[in-house]
């Protein structure tokens, strides 16, 4: 297997920076300038973002310009939004900054149109007073284009599917230096490939997709002591077994900071285990559902209740504020208890888990649903995905993340998630054979000289 080497070496002056400057509207910023470094910094601290230029775009033509200007000279482009998906041997020599694309349009008739900078807490915002909401992701403070590239599984993924299954069309800027609009019926190999491929095609500029009528929902974050989470997590998994596609659920062990003054008090310095809910139907219902989940163990803390869908960040508590993080991901097939049993052993109470952050999320349901088309996204027969995370620098974190791993083996399943790839390597596993080969064609057509950095991944399988 070929390894990826990050392609940043001493800027050249050969490379006439000054001259891509002269023609777009965003400013350009090179290496050792003094707004270099707050302009390159993605939101995972730990993630060294370094390329010899950035382009802060304000327009589509300023993200031509730079394709175009990236492809006469022979170098590669990476787009950036917030930062929160990074990889460091994937960043080109030139980091086409694009949050200054910020469009947002909602219309009430139950769709959106969204610029690459808008992160999903303006649509979630935009589309509440007609009783709509997005597809969003486990926090609002994610980029929609990023997000949605991947594929996206969201706290509604079991009612509803993935966000990238509700996207209409795409304006991107493919690497041969085009601004093109995607359908299903325009350029529909783009359409395949940017629809879970990430970058790997162009670099999206702006998006449309479907909403769904969902003003509110039951749900939220219910809270155990860690050493109860043996029980607990044995409750959960015969209970969701038997729900119904209406709830989308996952179970996170948290050891969270004294420190941090977003921690609720009761949480802090411990362990504990969260069981996070959504109901899309009746409130009632989900009451009804759920309520074998508050009976597993004395509770610590329950935040599960009816609540308008701008409060959809409680169910899943992510952390906002940038930190240096570690994370590793794979997606299972099965959840058996001696699963549970062996993540447990390595991530419960009474163990050395490094880990702030050990995530299980239950897929299948509208997931598992192609009706809106096929798409390069290929995780659909996971039954449930599995996350950790860690703060970069903590003693062993590496290792311990790579045991979980290995422990949770003989039940990990074929193509892992594409938002919870986190190398080049990782990223090129989320692909099956027919993905691949349809996904290096459109990169023949679309990209022929290969500046798409995200690209090389292609070159990995």
């Amino acid at each position: 297997m070929t390894t990826l080497l990050p392609t940043t070496s001493p800027l050249s002056p050969a490379v006439p920076y000054e001259q891509l400057a002269a023609r777009t509207t965003g400013p350009v910023v090179v290496r050792g300038d003094a707004d270099y470094d707050a302009m390159v910094m993605p939101w995972n601290l730990a993630i060294p973002v370094q390329p010899d230029a950035v382009l802060a775009a304000r327009t589509d033509d300023d993200v031509v310009e730079a394709v175009r200007f990236a492809r006469a000279h022979g170098l590669q482009v990476t787009p950036q939004a917030t930062g929160h998906g990074p990889m460091t041997s994937l960043v080109g020599q030139i980091l086409v900054d694009t949050k200054g694309l910020d469009e947002c349009v909602v219309h009430p008739e139950g769709w959106a149109r969204v610029g690459a900078g808008v992160k999903w807490l303006r649509v979630v915002e935009a589309a509440a007073p007609h009783g709509l909401a997005p597809l969003s992701g486990s926090i609002t403070d994610v980029g929609v284009v990023g997000y949605t590239t991947g594929g996206g599984l969201g706290p509604m993924a079991r009612t509803y599917g993935l966000a990238s299954d509700r996207v209409r069309a795409v304006e991107v800027v493919s690497g041969d230096g085009l601004l093109r609009r995607v359908t299903p019926t325009e350029h529909p190999e783009l359409f395949f490939g940017l629809r879970g491929g990430k970058g790997m095609l162009g670099i999206v500029t702006a998006i449309e997709f479907d909403l769904v009528r969902q003003p509110t929902f039951y749900g939220g974050s219910l809270w155990f002591d860690g050493a109860d989470a043996p029980e607990v997590i044995r409750r959960w998994k015969s209970w969701s077994d038997e729900l119904p596609t209406a709830g989308t659920t996952s179970f996170a062990v948290f050891q969270l900071p004294g420190e941090d003054p977003m921690v609720p008090p009761p949480l802090a310095d411990r362990m504990t285990v969260s069981i996070r809910y959504v109901w899309t139907g009746d409130h009632d219902e989900g009451a009804r559902w759920f309520e074998p989940m508050r009976n597993a163990a004395p509770v610590i803390l329950d935040d599960v209740a009816t609540k308008p869908y701008t409060a959809i960040d409680s169910v899943h508590t992510d952390p906002l504020d940038p930190i240096p993080s570690h994370e590793a991901g794979t997606v299972l097939r099965d959840l058996p208890l001696e699963a549970v049993d062996a993540l447990l052993a390595l991530t419960g109470a009474g163990t050395p888990s490094p880990q702030i952050i050990v995530e299980v999320r239950q897929m299948g349901g509208a997931v598992r649903d192609e009706r809106h088309g096929a798409s390069a996204f290929c995780s659909r027969a996971a039954a449930y995905s599995l996350l950790l995370v860690g703060i970069a620098g903590t003693p062993g974190l590496h290792e311990h993340g790579r045991a979980v791993l290995d422990a949770m083996a003989p039940w990990t399943g074929t193509y892992r998630l594409p938002n919870f790839s986190f190398s080049p390597e990782d990223l090129a596993t989320a692909y099956d054979p027919p993905t691949i080969t349809r996904l290096r064609a459109a990169s023949r057509t679309y990209d022929p000289d290969r500046v798409m950095a995200l690209g090389r991944v292609l070159d990995l399988r």
